[in-house]
């Protein structure tokens, strides 16, 4: 008879005692089942003793987590706290053969820390700090030493202390878990503990590891206030960040990198326009592009991150111009416009056009304009109207005619001598060019929380927009020539080299000149036949007979795709944890063992690829799988807020239910890639359909590679719509041989 679902068996151990074997109850208070194992023991004062994990993070198992008190310390009252859910309880995430160490209570090693942390002896004062930064990170501890003023102590032994060694290591590694809790907020720290870690960050004879753990509370600091922000901005200079950015130590390098993210992140527009011009003079994008990007280390997650998000701050820098129309009274813009005829035509004029009637000038400046290939030459402004692109286009066009002079002359010189119909028009093209760079470069759009995605080549370039817009322009022109354009065929022309852009793009080109020896190179014909490679791929594979085939092979093809996904998911994945109020430097793992009948996960440290199963303390039988949920059907998305910025998180959210629904493990996938492998590879292991797009896509590749090993044979030969009729059969059978007379 199986055994009811609200038992578990379970072991107990505790230090130099015979483990115990015990059927636990669920049902069962906690307390009682503490007073049963301490008297099997003989241990008094069941009260003192806590039972607790005895791998992983080693967390206390409890009944309830209780809110710790809304008054801590006087300058705390009526301090924001967020809304973390504190009623709940991991007693019943126990499982069948689960150890679990007998140990002291919350509330007892708590008060014990306590007292150690204020010890006069060195050593005991630096051992319990370190035992406090280990025990911190489980949330009934924290709350008990919370409870107690610790984190009062905790400013003490910062403000007052002079070390900056080990203790002091242990010490802000012991608050950063604490307030990682959310119990207490940010806002309600002193300003002389904000002075010591900034001093910490500006000190150079400073242990690594304190600098780092300083960098990281400041980087949590300033999101949450703009007081906290202006004193973070005020004390730690951009200098001090840059010098951080040139050391050797990549864990240094990457938290200062953090706060300066953190810092553009939380700037104003103007705040962040003059950080951006600071850090242009100091050269920063060249610095990352040789040391950073070009590093013999390999570029870490979490770096490729904050350099997607430099990239996307420094480009949003152009939403303003780009979402500007043209103000036809402005004289500033009105001289960029004449600025830009009199660089074009001023060598072709010989006699001064003020010796010309105002009727003269004006029909004289309209016929240039027209050449300039504006649509409406009297008033070439109401061309600038639309936004966006709005002043963007004119700034892009004004770049081009100052910085490369001869490039600009010529291609207006040049399409002026052609036939009216078979002008490139340089204006109407370049507000069409300036719009599509902003569609492909993502310009006004906000930050991803997890995308990763930057281009190389954007820190080689100080002025990258307008000296990509001055390649692509040039481009428009080459590629106008080759198609033979006129001007009705503007739009197919642009789709071109939309085209011709993207792909060179997602090639991936480390420097601006290598972008442009591949885009040109993908010239006209190239694009032609890149197009009819891919018709005739889809016409193919559009006959009758072929599409039969197709269907034929895919359910073999299905299951080569179930078993990489399961394969996939036995060799598991890195995901970071990820909350409302910021980027997560926690790691956890995640994988399926080897017979696909149990998911192990746990918590790693930052440069473990790929922990061995045994180290990953967690389970999930698969058997106890229930669904799974995907983007706003996951309970950790549901807690976040519903901006533009976590579209991304929605997108790479899922979770497992498991034991009949009550419990759920929540991903948050490093990539689309991962979320579509992870989805599929679940799916499967609950006997459902695999339904990601990736599913499809391999499917495609599969069955397009089989089809065309298949039909080698039959290349340059079409494939009829219909089969051939089968002939009737003949009269008689007499042309058949009779082997019966063989060997007579």
């Amino acid at each position: 008879m199986p055994p009811p679902k609200d038992v578990v068996k379970i072991a107990i151990q505790m230090v130099g005692a015979i483990p115990q074997l015990i059927d636990l109850q669920q049902t069962k208070p906690l307390a009682s089942v503490l007073k049963d194992v301490c008297d099997a023991w003989s241990l008094p004062n069941a009260e003192h003793y806590a039972l607790q994990y005895t791998d992983g993070r080693q967390t206390y198992i409890t009944e309830s987590v209780r809110r710790p008190p809304t008054s801590l310390w006087p300058h705390q009252r009526g301090a924001h706290r967020s809304p973390v859910p504190f009623s709940l309880q991991n007693r019943g995430e126990i499982k069948n053969g689960s150890i679990l160490r007998l140990t002291t209570s919350p509330d007892q090693e708590a008060e014990r820390l306590y007292s150690g942390i204020q010890s006069n002896n060195s050593d005991v004062k630096t051992d319990s700090l370190k035992k406090l930064a280990s025990l911190s990170q489980d949330v009934t501890f924290a709350q008990e030493f919370i409870n107690r003023n610790g984190l009062k102590k905790i400013f003490c032994i910062v403000e007052e202390g002079n070390d900056t060694g080990e203790m002091l290591a242990h010490t802000l590694k012991a608050f950063m878990e604490l307030m990682e809790h959310d119990f207490v907020s940010w806002e309600t720290l002193s300003a002389a503990f904000i002075k010591k870690i900034v001093s910490y960050v500006n000190m150079n004879a400073v242990d690594a590891s304190v600098q780092q753990l300083a960098l990281s509370i400041l980087e949590n600091m300033v999101p949450t206030s703009r007081l906290l922000f202006e004193l973070v901005k005020k004390e730690v200079t951009l200098d001090r960040l840059l010098t951080h950015l040139q050391v050797t130590n990549t864990q240094l390098q990457l938290k200062a990198m953090a706060l300066l993210i953190a810092l553009l992140l939380a700037a104003t527009d103007t705040e962040r326009q003059e950080m951006m011009d600071y850090l242009k003079e100091k050269n920063i994008r060249q610095f990352i592009h040789k040391n950073i990007i070009h590093s013999s280390e390999p570029l870490a997650d979490e770096m490729a991150h904050y350099l997607y998000v430099l990239q996307s701050v420094s480009l949003n820098l152009c939403e303003r111009r780009m979402r500007t129309s043209v103000d036809p009274y402005s004289q500033e813009q009105r001289e960029l416009l004449q600025s830009l005829r009199q660089t074009a035509f001023e060598s072709e004029s010989e006699a001064p056009t003020s010796n010309f009637s105002t009727e003269r000038r004006r029909s004289l400046c309209a016929k240039e304009f027209r050449k300039l290939g504006f649509v409406n030459n009297s008033n070439p402004a109401e061309d600038l109207r639309r936004a966006p692109p709005g002043l963007l286009a004119l700034d892009n066009m004004v770049y081009f005619s100052r910085h490369t002079p001869n490039a600009y002359s010529r291609f207006i010189l040049e399409n002026s001598s052609r036939e009216d119909k078979h002008e490139c028009p340089f204006a109407r093209s370049s507000i069409q060019l300036t719009l599509i760079l902003c569609e492909i470069l993502h310009v006004g759009e906000p930050c991803s929380e997890t995308a990763q995605a930057f281009y190389p080549m954007f820190f080689g370039q100080d002025h990258f927009f307008e000296e990509l817009f001055c390649i692509c322009i040039q481009l428009v022109n080459k590629t106008w020539k080759e198609m033979r354009a006129t001007q009705e065929d503007f739009d197919k022309v642009l789709q071109v080299v939309r085209e011709q852009i993207t792909r060179t793009l997602s090639l991936k080109p480390t420097s601006l000149e290598l972008f442009k020896t591949r885009v040109n190179a993908l010239n006209y014909s190239e694009i032609l036949k890149l197009r009819q490679t891919e018709r005739l791929h889809q016409e193919e594979t559009l006959a009758v007979p072929v599409l039969e085939l197709r269907e034929r092979l895919k359910p073999e093809l299905l299951e080569l795709i179930r078993q990489q996904r399961l394969l996939h998911l036995c060799e598991g994945t890195l995901f970071r944890k990820i909350s409302s109020r910021r980027r997560q430097d926690k790691l956890w793992y995640c994988r399926l063992s080897p017979n696909h009948k149990v998911l192990h996960y746990g918590d790693v440290e930052e440069g473990v690829n790929s922990p061995p199963i045994e180290s990953l303390p967690e389970k999930i039988p698969v058997s106890d799988m229930k669904m799974l949920l995907v983007g706003k059907e996951c309970p950790h998305t549901k807690e976040k807020s519903s901006g533009k910025q976590n579209k991304d998180v929605l997108e790479l959210a899922f979770s497992i239910m498991y034991d009949m629904e009550e419990y759920c493990l929540n991903f948050i996938a490093p990539t689309r890639y991962e979320f579509c492998l992870w989805t599929d590879g679940l799916n499967v292991l609950l006997g459902k359909e695999m339904t990601s797009e990736r599913t499809q896509t391999d499917l495609d590749v599969l069955l397009s590679m089989e089809l065309k090993l298949r039909l080698l044979d039959l290349e340059n030969i079409s494939i009829p719509d219909t089969p051939p009729p089968i002939p009737k059969p003949p009269s008689n059978l007499n042309f058949c041989y009779d082997f019966s007379h063989a060997e007579q």
